[in-house]
């Protein structure tokens, strides 16, 4: 049997591509460096393959930004307003639009807003938004993928396979500008071009080459599947001597599973992670013809692989249609883990042994692949088994008092005092707020001096008094400067925190970190996700030293700021063996304790982020509802321990809100703030639609892009938002937190949305 990898981590097992591109970005290095680096991951990336047996090896997936974007980019997507870049940009015109399209423009005369980003799927991967009018055209623009296989195939002669976005998800994830219509149409417009590539790639050597289609998991319109059939149809009636592998991954295919297997290519690849229940319904469609990749490892958490369970289902496709039409492999992308676990040297044994990291992974892949032709003294199995008994039975895990807790919730913990109709004329008499209310959703820039000061006092250079003394002093000058510009609502700025789910993992039993666990979470962003193993819960304050710090400094009203129990789970690696909903409640418990804590500590609006709630929506919609009850009762059960006088705030960034309004507006939040700026108040519509009750804050400054908003693009969008919404329920406020901004940018940004307030406030 073939093994496979659909594609590897690429910022580097230290984060070297994150500090290549910054470099980049601010001067410090030329492009020749910038690709030096690239080269030197890639490379390494593939003799980890190499190393591991792996026989299909992917290439293409390294991408300095985003693999969506470069798409953009490979097929000539480029929004008009980007065009002057390469007119009038004359030093490395291709790299300076890719950046441009990522993080907007704002140099040499020109002012240039970023494409889109949102979530990928229901990961914490960010996207670029492709944008498409009806006259869009195709054409192959970037050489970066014909350059990179010619560099793959060097290295790793057939071996290499290169790897792109699938016309279809390329289509359906992007968006559509100007003129009404329907973006799928453009398929007929889009196959060519594709064809040409594949073509291009196959006159390079290219055997196999991977297509990703991980739209095939979701509900698809009859002329969206028609586009899949015509798309493959006509690829296949145009490329011969290639092996065309689909890609589906992150749910079952379901009532698409006869339009996939059917398709006119070599493999298809599901996802027996996330859906093994698909095997069978696959395995009795499948034409003789095709290839099966069975998506057995892990390629979204951090957990060991059960062998035994994966041997099953190796087993079972193997008995129907023979191993030579079967290929084994991770379950999607190996992006979404950490890039190798033997860089945990601080971690205890205990735990590191139920772990595995993407390098590990695709040992787990080989060594299953062993197992099964027999190629194994049963010593891979025998090991594996001891990891899995050893989890499953370990103290560690399970806490009695954590779950009588859980089993004794009732039915009015998750609900407040009064309605919001009642809170919001206390909340008004209370905190005596102006029109268009201006505050910040909490962080600040986190500078080179304060990440300093806090490695320094990790390596106990640096004593806590002094640390404490230094944080303090950020902390009084960020309350000083709000104070001085005009701000309403002050945040502390967050100067002691690494991370806003990482902190407070820090702080609750039942939470494991690694030192080198990076895994990116958009262009040069990346996160360290905790690793939650047991049973959750609150043993001290967490936040509530550093709120009244802050709260003592100033006469305004200072803003508590604490991590909502959804986005905490979603942004660890969870714990697979119970229920994700007990997970979450289990931490909506211990963050209703701080809410609480804080509140007696004088502490009268708080805010409970939750950006990642509809990033853990189910792909398939008959499935969502129950999602929802679970994620907005684990929220409410956080923020309804307190008085009405107190303020809840959540916080919420790239989320399309249609299709899932009510729930929203059952968190029963007081004010909600969400990203609005780059899909010009677009976003807002919804809650415009729905006639949504609770105050609502939408950003008006993009802090994705280093591009500083005037004071008259956010009086516009403020307009746009008065015309939706009624303006006593409205705030002013960025999209996201600005910890990975910079201050000349920032203050710049926060003084031109304060005069937009006081303008719209004349109005």
């Amino acid at each position: 049997m073939l093994t496979q990898n659909l594609g590897y981590p690429r910022i580097g097992s230290r984060r070297q591509l994150k500090k290549a591109c910054e470099n980049y970005w601010a001067g410090k290095i030329d492009l020749k460096e910038l690709n030096q680096v690239a080269k030197t991951i890639k490379e390494d990336n593939w003799q980890t393959q190499l190393d591991a047996g792996i026989d299909l090896i992917p290439c293409n997936d390294f991408s300095f930004y985003d693999q969506m974007l470069d798409m953009s980019l490979l097929l000539g997507v480029i929004p008009e307003r980007f065009a002057h870049v390469l007119t009038e940009v004359k030093t490395n015109t291709e790299t300076d639009l890719y950046f441009a399209m990522a993080r907007g423009y704002q140099q040499n005369g020109l002012d240039i807003t970023a494409l889109e980003m949102t979530k990928w799927f229901d990961t914490n991967y960010h996207y670029l938004v492709p944008e498409f009018t009806q006259a869009q055209e195709f054409r192959i623009f970037s050489e970066k993928i014909f350059a990179e296989y010619q560099q793959a195939r060097q290295y790793l002669g057939s071996k290499a396979k290169p790897v792109l976005i699938g016309p279809v998800t390329y289509l359906l994830l992007g968006k559509e500008k100007g003129s009404r219509f329907e973006r799928i149409d453009l398929i007929k417009k889009l196959v060519p071009v594709y064809v040409d590539i594949i073509n291009r790639l196959k006159q390079q050597g290219a055997e196999w080459v991977q297509i990703d289609e991980p739209v095939l998991a979701l509900d698809l319109s009859d002329a969206e599947k028609e586009a899949v059939d015509y798309a493959y149809k006509w690829i296949s009636n145009r490329v011969s001597g290639v092996n065309i592998l689909v890609a589906t991954y992150f749910d079952a295919l379901l009532d698409n599973t006869s339009l996939a297997v059917n398709l006119p290519v070599a493999a298809l690849h599901i996802d027996l992670v996330r859906a093994p229940q698909q095997l069978d319904a696959v395995l009795a469609q499948m034409p003789e013809r095709l290839k099966l990749s069975l998506g057995v490892v892990d390629g979204r958490n951090i957990w060991k692989n059960d062998y035994q369970s994966s041997l099953e289902l190796i087993a079972k496709a193997k008995a129907a249609i023979g191993a030579e039409r079967v290929l084994i492999a991770p379950s999607c992308s190996l992006l979404h883990t950490p890039v190798d676990l033997d860089l945990e040297t601080e971690l205890d044994y205990g735990l590191k042994n139920w772990m595995s990291f993407a390098r590990q992974k695709l040992n787990e892949v080989k060594e299953l692949s062993a197992i099964t032709d027999g190629n194994d003294d049963q010593r891979f199995l025998q090991a594996n088994q001891q990891s899995i008994e050893a989890r499953r039975l370990s103290t560690r895990v399970h806490k009695v008092a954590v779950k009588q807790r859980i089993a004794g919730l009732t039915a009015t913990d998750d609900k407040r005092v009064s309605s919001f109709a009642v809170r919001q004329q206390i909340q008004q008499q209370r905190f005596k707020l102006p029109a268009f209310p201006t505050t910040t959703i909490g962080s600040f820039p986190q500078t080179e001096d304060i990440r300093q000061l806090r490695a320094k006092f990790k390596k106990r250079e640096l004593s806590a008094a002094d640390y404490e003394k230094a944080i303090e002093q950020a902390t009084i000058d960020a309350i000083r400067w709000q104070e001085e510009i005009g701000i309403d609502v002050l945040v502390h700025g967050e100067f002691e925190r690494n991370d806003m789910v990482e902190y407070f993992g820090e702080q609750l039993d039942g939470f494991a970190f690694t030192k080198n666990g990076w895994v990116q979470s958009y262009g040069s962003r990346c996160v360290k996700p905790p690793v939650i193993y047991g049973d959750v819960n609150r043993p001290a304050d967490m936040t509530v030293k550093w709120s009244s710090f802050a709260a003592a400094q100033t006469d305004k009203v200072m803003k508590g700021m604490l991590t909502g129990p959804v986005t905490i789970l979603q942004w660890s690696f969870v714990r697979d063996d119970q229920p994700r909903e007990v997970t979450a409640n289990q931490i909506a418990l211990a963050i209703r304790d701080e809410v609480v804590a804080l509140e007696q500590n004088g502490i009268g609006i708080i805010q409970i982020d939750e950006p990642a709630i509809r990033e853990g929506l189910p792909l398939r919609k008959a499935n969502r509802a129950a999602y929802l009850d679970w994620a907005v009762k684990a929220f409410r059960i956080s923020a309804s321990g307190v008085t009405d006088k107190t303020q809840i705030h959540t916080h919420m960034c790239y989320s399309e809100f249609n299709d899932i309004i009510e729930h929203i507006a059952a968190m029963d939040a007081d004010v909600i703030t969400i990203e609005t700026s780059r899909s010009q108040m677009e976003l807002l519509e919804a809650f415009a639609n729905f006639k949504y009750p609770n105050e609502i804050g939408p950003g008006v400054y993009d802090i994705h892009s280093p591009r500083v908003p005037t004071t008259a693009e956010m009086v516009a969008l403020l307009e746009k938002a008065a015309e939706l919404l009624p303006v006593r329920n409205l705030w002013v406020n960025p999209d996201c937190g600005l910890k990975t901004r910079k201050w000349p940018e920032t203050k710049l940004a926060l003084q031109n949305m304060v005069a937009a307030a006081q303008q719209a406030r004349q109005t």
